[in-house]
């Protein structure tokens, strides 16, 4: 959304509103990676920032819509890293009460630039969804993801 509203010379409220009377009714949350500009900068340089994606998120909530959010975890990140990015996202939740599901999403290493950092553990992946469900608890859902922790581990987390 950032891309396209830049490149048609509107602003987020305006791009918003009008995406919003075409018909778009909710926000799949996806491209939240890490907030953290150090973190951001070496995964996802060509991503809009922390700020902007809140931007749009809050933007679309005051106009009505829902989102979701995402944190890809298990990469180069810090655990100080995920509880930064989870309590700007619990503060605007605080605000708006716009979001609809928190989604931790695992780093998969397979075909991409950072296959040579090793992925989290499934105790790993476990302590970050029972942190999920204990931080983000303004949050209605919390989803396990099963294409990225696989279907087990999936099941697993919902216990």
């Amino acid at each position: 959304l950032d891309y396209m509203f830049r490149k048609a010379k509107v602003s987020v409220e305006e791009g918003m509103r009008m995406a919003h009377e075409a018909g778009l009714d909710s926000l799949p949350g996806g491209g939240a990676e890490i907030f953290h500009p150090e973190i951001r900068e070496k995964i996802c340089a060509d991503k809009v920032n922390a700020d902007g994606w809140l931007h749009i998120h809050k933007t679309a909530h005051e106009l009505g819509m829902h989102s979701n959010a995402t944190l890809l975890y298990g990469h180069i990140e810090k655990f100080w890293h995920r509880i930064d990015h989870m309590e700007r996202l619990r503060s605007l939740q605080d605000e708006t009460g716009g979001f609809n599901t928190f989604i931790p999403l695992k780093f998969r290493n397979k075909d991409n630039d950072m296959s040579h950092v090793p992925e989290s553990s499934t105790a790993e992946d476990m302590r970050m969804y029972a942190i999920s469900r204990l931080y983000m608890d303004n949050f209605p859902h919390v989803k396990a993801y099963w294409p990225m922790l696989g279907r087990q581990n999936a099941q697993l987390s919902l216990s």
